[in-house]
């Protein structure tokens, strides 16, 4: 019996509520700082947690070494002085007291730690490279953390308290349920998980995370409804003796490649554009059409998937099966075109995860 919750996380942009601007400086330079730490604690723990692993194959020690991975005051032939996941926390810890929150250094630890026990085969086979952390890592934090949460009539957003810090959300268009989220976080009728900070150009995002109970819809688990995904028709699915074809060629290919067309033009007249200001002012329609490829492709996948898990819902089909995906990934590596310009595995993790929120079992054949 799976889980009857689903996480789901949002980037919701985050602005520092401050009158003047040394003041929203001070505190954003005091996140970078934290940026930072986060960056060295990430790239330590792993350090250490691949030592811990590997200290078996150091077959240069001696006999005499203990190298039992476990509290030495529970197992006699034990290494460490503390539980085993207390380790790395201490360590970090020691090395950057006063400098970071220390909850913060513990979910960044326990966030690394699952992470790594996920992939350590791979990295036991040396089928995978240990994972290198850079420094735009956000900063991750528990609940505990945060004030809560309330919405302002007078500001017109969710503000909360975070690091000491006065957060207002800013929503824009939402065109996602960010709002609605947020409004029954404040209502307690979701919980919020880990969450983490993310600063990126000068920007504050709040990668947040909400775990709520999943959509209940009458479905019969031996109702089965197969799926097939293809660059001719996106996708074609049969339930119940109903068939749905979903997309087609000319909607999605033709338009991505004229969208590619119209940027490799303007590409080759940026020479001949007006100056004025340098470069900026020459990539100026280059860079207005930079996310517009990307942005299409996210939009139509996502209608596809969304057609493809109401058709199962309105069928009360419980299992979902895509068929010959495999051999369809394999075809397109082969073609350049074909992976060029379609996205099997991106339309397969957006079938995935909102067959879990409706409670759909998915089968990948």
């Amino acid at each position: 019996m799976g889980k009857s919750t689903i996480k789901l996380t949002r980037r919701i942009r985050l602005l520092i509520d401050l009158p003047t601007k040394e003041e929203k400086k001070e505190k954003l330079d005091k996140l970078y700082r934290f940026q930072n730490r986060c960056f060295r604690a990430a790239n330590f723990i792993v350090s250490h947690l691949y030592v811990h692993e590997m200290i078996k194959d150091f077959f240069y020690l001696s006999e005499g070494v203990k190298y039992k991975l476990a509290d030495e005051k529970k197992d006699e032939e034990g290494m460490f002085q503390r539980s085993r996941i207390n380790t790395t926390s201490r360590m970090v810890c020691d090395k950057f007291k006063g400098e970071v929150p220390v909850d913060v250094l513990s979910s960044l630890n326990n966030t690394i730690q699952s992470s790594f026990n996920k992939n350590k085969q791979e990295y036991w086979q040396g089928t995978q490279s240990l994972k290198n952390f850079k420094r735009s890592i956000p900063i991750p934090f528990p609940p505990s953390t945060m004030s809560t949460i309330k919405h302002t009539e007078d500001k017109k957003a969710f503000c909360f308290r975070l690091f000491s810090i006065p957060f207002v959300t800013y929503l824009g268009r939402d065109h996602l349920d960010k709002r609605q989220l947020l409004t029954r976080l404040v209502a307690k009728e979701v919980k919020l998980c880990t969450s983490q900070i993310q600063l990126k150009d000068g920007k504050i995002y709040w990668l947040a995370v909400f775990e709520l109970e999943k959509e209940k819809h009458p479905l019969k688990p031996e109702v089965i409804a197969e799926a097939t995904l293809s660059l001719e028709y996106p996708i074609i699915v049969k339930a119940n003796k109903s068939k749905l074809t979903i997309g087609n060629k000319e909607e999605f290919l033709y338009r991505r490649l004229a969208i590619q067309a119209s940027r490799k033009r303007l590409q080759l007249g940026v020479s001949f554009a007006k100056s004025g200001k340098g470069t900026k002012r020459k990539l100026k329609a280059l860079t207005k059409t930079e996310n517009t490829e990307r942005n299409y492709v996210a939009n139509r996948l996502h209608v596809y998937s969304r057609k493809l898990i109401d058709f199962c819902v309105k069928h009360q089909a419980g299992t979902l099966v895509l068929l010959n995906q495999e051999d369809k990934i394999g075809i397109a590596k082969e073609q350049q075109f074909v992976l060029r310009n379609w996205n099997y595995y991106e339309l397969t993790e957006k079938i995935r995860y909102k067959a879990e929120k409706a409670g759909i079992e998915i089968i990948i054949d």
